[in-house]
């Protein structure tokens, strides 16, 4: 690779950090439908020309967030596996706790439904059918489950971070019992395990 490629990587790397940091910033103060793309560029320092070279528009920018969310935690092991593991929870619920840059976005109401269906994208499919081969469940109640898992997940952090609530361990435990011994309700157990 050139220098020149390098450096103009480095910039492209740069601008879209810079405005995506811009619009989570923006979000602490308004809705995700209130924020523009002239707001972002003046804050950023960069003109319209610049952000459409990066971004087509604001969903754009939320669409490549999203991704950087989603990215680490399209695995559904850690939750499939619930009734063997210790915790039950999704690894997006660790990560709104973890990354308070990202908290903004768990509270937007029009966003939170576009990241339930994002990592649903991701999820869904192996949840669902290892569920299904786990248990006697239909499709459509392993779906049910899968959705009431996620959805719960996220009123609970929103919650919590609207309460400004600092045991999230604790919750996390509370929330984990309920979901495992939910599953283990549901699931088909092999007699050999059982002696």
């Amino acid at each position: 690779m050139s220098e020149k490629t390098s450096k103009q990587d480095r910039r492209t790397r740069y601008t879209r950090q810079t405005i995506k940091e811009t619009f989570l910033e923006l979000l602490k103060q308004k809705n995700f439908t209130k924020i523009t793309v002239t707001e972002i560029c003046k804050i950023s320092e960069i003109n319209r020309g610049t952000f459409y070279l990066h971004y087509y528009d604001i969903h754009d920018v939320l669409e490549d967030i999203l991704n950087d969310i989603t990215q680490d935690i399209k695995t559904t092991v850690e939750h499939l596996f619930c009734p063997n593991q210790k915790s039950c929870s999704y690894p997006f619920c660790q990560k709104i706790q973890m990354e308070t840059k990202y908290r903004s976005l768990f509270l937007d109401d029009t966003i939170a439904s576009i990241l339930l269906e994002k990592i649903a994208e991701n999820t869904k499919e192996g949840y669902v059918t290892w569920l299904m081969s786990h248990s006697l469940l239909t499709f459509e109640q392993a779906e049910s489950v899968f959705y009431f898992q996620m959805n719960g997940c996220l009123s609970i952090n929103r919650l919590m971070l609207r309460n400004h609530c600092n045991d999230w361990k604790q919750i996390q435990t509370t929330i984990d019992k309920f979901i495992k011994a939910g599953l283990e309700s549901f699931l088909i157990h092999d007699q050999r395990e059982e002696n």
